[in-house]
């Protein structure tokens, strides 16, 4: 019988397996997982909420359609940790923010749905920076995450109890949503695997919105395989939301299976290069590069000079939309309610409501957002930033046109390493550069991944490898990251996650 700290260590997919040919059952391994919860959460915070006994009555329903004879789909009874992010009508969905304390939402949001279509389980709901405003899980109004290499460290935000759940061995598969880099940048602070899908390929309906224009929900994993199992069971167009891309999901899982750069040209952006970046990360993806030739890939310098003013843009664009999204928080229908005595106006209550329930993150950027959209303001600061947008995306445009252009683009996911809780509290823009990488691809939509390529020499920290590819070629990511993926586990003698200190 299989114990539960080699049934924690398994993949999704060697999971599946197992469930499927009756080696475990699915019970058995939601507990496991609960058991490892109970042992490492309390110093990792990864979860808000765990559903014990939902995760239960779920793996109980996979073990008897499977005992029914019934077919079981690639991920069933494969435990998941969901970002909090996602409105779930059987557990509270927080966003990470006072405003939202105990809410229940009346209905699941299409990638629960999915989820629970598919016979995943869900084991609850992962802490998060409030409003997926923030790139460290400090902003948490429920406390911070710690990074499982090192629980002194930020596990990557805005998603990292997701995160944090996959390199702590609490789930094997997780949910992120990568606004500027949400999905990514955790993954490689954590050593993981994180996709952001094209804009589009997964449903946002009961995603609540930070800035819609740019919000994506994607796979977080241990491995390339298992984030493309997971990518194919959220992904597809989806009637409630219009965003949603009608067209058919690219093949990840078949690219995933069948990683090889063979022929590929690759491009190298020279500027995600310069002042800011850590010297072992750079090393690190110095390394990734010369890999990828010796793997046959062609290396191509590409110069992306709007790539300069992402960040700027960035932090118009997102503030911009996120006051006008956050405007719904007004005290008068759900979440929290301050002041209401009978003696203040409507105006008064929702001043206080706010003023208590949200953060000064969600209040810098509301502020900084309002004025952006204001009188007099508009055309100078938003406007100008959708310009910048447009030139990013004909830079993209560019580099990937068909026949002159490259497959794919690569470089470090962040300019550093995990660095400590509390080390940039006071420093907005500090901390607005760990998404120096990873924010031009939500400005043009694109697709991209981030997996481990090392452990940075100067602290042991784990160095995210990101590859980027154009709009609903998102298969082209799991095609290059298994072949990267499968070399460095060869370089490396196993897997990076096991070289992270046991907690």
């Amino acid at each position: 019988m299989t114990d539960n700290s080699t049934i924690i260590k398994l993949t999704a997919a060697e999971i599946a397996a197992k469930i499927a040919s009756g080696e475990l059952t699915a019970v058995q391994v939601t507990e496991a997982h609960l058991a490892r919860i109970d042992a490492v959460d309390e110093k990792v915070h990864a979860f808000l909420h765990v559903d014990r006994e939902g995760a239960l009555a779920q793996a109980r329903a996979v073990d008897a359609k499977k005992a029914a004879g019934e077919k079981l789909g690639p991920l069933a009874g494969v435990p998941l940790a969901l970002k909090d992010i996602f409105t779930t009508k059987d557990m509270p969905t927080t966003v990470g923010s006072k405003i939202l304390e105990g809410w229940i939402p009346p209905y699941d949001a299409t990638l629960t749905k999915k989820l629970k279509a598919a016979d995943v389980v869900i084991l609850g709901k992962t802490n998060m920076d409030e409003f997926a405003m923030g790139s460290s899980t400090e902003n948490s109004a429920y406390g911070p995450t710690g990074n499982p290499w090192d629980l002194t460290r930020i596990p990557g935000g805005s998603g990292g109890g997701s995160s944090a759940a996959l390199a702590s061995y609490e789930a094997p598969l997780a949910i992120g949503t990568d606004t500027g880099g949400s999905i990514r940048q955790p993954a490689a602070v954590t050593g993981t695997v994180g996709v952001k899908p094209t804009y589009g390929g997964v449903s946002r309906y009961g995603m609540v919105a930070f800035s819609s224009s740019l919000d994506q929900g994607g796979p977080c994993a241990r491995t390339v395989l298992d984030a493309a199992l997971l990518h194919e069971v959220i992904a597809g167009h989806d009637p409630m939301d219009s965003t949603s891309i009608d067209a058919p999901v690219p093949p990840v899982v078949e690219a995933a299976r069948s990683g090889s750069v063979e022929g590929m040209r690759i491009g190298v952006v020279k500027q995600f290069a310069g002042e800011g970046y850590q010297a072992g990360v750079v090393q690190r993806f110095n390394e990734s590069v010369e890999l990828l030739k010796s793997l046959g890939a062609t290396i191509v310098e590409l110069d992306c000079p709007s790539f300069d003013l992402a960040l700027s843009a960035y932090y118009l664009i997102a503030p911009s939309e996120c006051s006008s999204n956050l405007a719904r928080f007004d005290a008068m229908r759900y979440g929290l309610r301050v002041g209401d005595d009978g003696t203040r106006s409507a105006e008064d209550v929702t001043a206080l409501t706010r003023e208590a329930g949200f953060g000064d993150e969600v209040k810098r950027r509301v502020i900084l957002g309002t004025y952006a959209l204001s009188s007099g303001y508009y055309d100078a600061y938003y406007g100008s930033a959708q310009k910048v947008r447009t030139l990013i995306t004909q830079d993209f445009e560019r580099a990937f046109e068909q026949g002159s252009g490259v497959d794919v683009i690569v470089s470090p996911t962040t300019p550093t390493t995990a660095f400590s809780i509390g080390e940039r509290a006071d420093d907005p823009m500090a901390m607005y550069l760990a998404d120096l990488c990873t924010i031009p691809t939500n400005l043009a939509g694109n697709s991209a991944m981030s997996l481990p390529c090392g452990l940075a020499p100067e602290d042991g920290l784990p160095v995210g490898l990101q590859i980027i590819a154009p709009a609903m070629k998102d298969d082209r990511l799991y095609k290059v990251g298994a072949a990267v993926e499968a070399a460095f586990v060869e370089k490396w003698g196993h897997p990076l996650l096991e070289e992270a200190p046991s907690l």
